[in-house]
């Protein structure tokens, strides 16, 4: 299991790193990006996942959040992955859009041609990167918590629904909760899983929970003045469902933001010192 370093900075008396390791899920290199804290000098410390959104790769959350200080003083390490596979051979949405294909992963296993052979970022993300983060930090990984933003926050509020034994805590910025439900979510879910809305279900939030899955409680931030709150978001439908089923959400409506990453370096440090609740309790 070689580990490629591509750079690496002290950051906040930690170090901030962007590596680069050959996937056996995706059949290609992969990127992602580890802040380790300074208390890991003295063991393994908790891990937190960011996953990013369409388009992104593992520089945007590390590079515009403005995370690593809150990570330091709190002794978290964080994690983020590059949003889907890349490199030559790998295939793209047939008209060149942003919304599917590369950069656009889904974190889902896809199952169907040409796709399936290389977007598996759903067993990358929860089987294989975790291996590879706990042979080469000193990661504690009895102790993992899990967040995303939009594709992202869709990607982490799955994963967790699926995984509650592996993620102590979760959160999501601006997520896509009910990818089943809007134009987003199913072109890529029809195109990745096919047409049969019934495999949908495994990566959807809201269906998820409404089918029984669950987490004791969720944090979810979500900016009024974001142009895709209406038509591709709508984080109403996750508290409806996790009303339903006792699931305490936390929905932060928070007047005046937007999609951007200004947003999340807004709440990055409540939402890591929730984290911190769980995993150093």
């Amino acid at each position: 299991m070689s580990l490629e370093t591509i750079s690496e900075q002290v950051c906040f008396g930690g170090r901030q790193g962007f590596y680069r390791h050959a996937s056996a899920e995706t059949k290609t290199p992969m990127r992602f990006a580890v802040f380790t804290p300074p208390q890991a000098a003295k063991g393994p410390v908790p891990v937190v996942w960011f996953l990013a959104g369409l388009t992104c790769t593992e520089e945007n959350f590390t590079v515009k959040a403005g995370a690593q200080r809150a990570a330091a003083e709190l002794g978290l390490m964080l994690v983020a992955p590059d949003t889907s596979p890349r490199g030559e051979g790998v295939p793209g949405d047939p008209d060149n859009a942003y919304d599917f294909g590369l950069g656009a992963g889904f974190y889902l296993d896809a199952t169907q041609s040409p796709w399936a052979a290389n977007y598996r970022m759903y067993s990358y993300i929860t089987l294989e990167l975790p291996g590879v983060i706990a042979a080469h930090f000193p990661a504690d990984m009895q102790r993992q918590g899990i967040s995303g933003h939009s594709m992202g926050g869709h990607g982490a509020l799955t994963i967790a629904l699926k995984n509650p034994q592996q993620y102590s805590s979760v959160t999501a910025f601006a997520p896509i909760v009910a990818p089943s439900q809007v134009p987003w979510g199913q072109k890529a879910l029809g195109r990745y899983l096919g047409e049969d809305r019934a495999a949908w279900r495994a990566y959807d939030s809201v269906a998820l929970i409404e089918d029984g899955r669950g987490v004791p409680k969720m944090l979810i931030d979500q900016g009024d003045a974001d142009k895709f709150l209406k038509d591709q978001l709508q984080p109403e439908r996750l508290a409806t469902a996790c009303k339903a089923k006792g699931i305490e959400c936390q929905l932060r409506m928070q007047p005046g933001y937007d999609h951007s990453y200004y947003f999340i370096a807004s709440f990055i440090d409540d939402h890591l010192r929730w984290h911190a609740a769980a995993l150093l309790a």
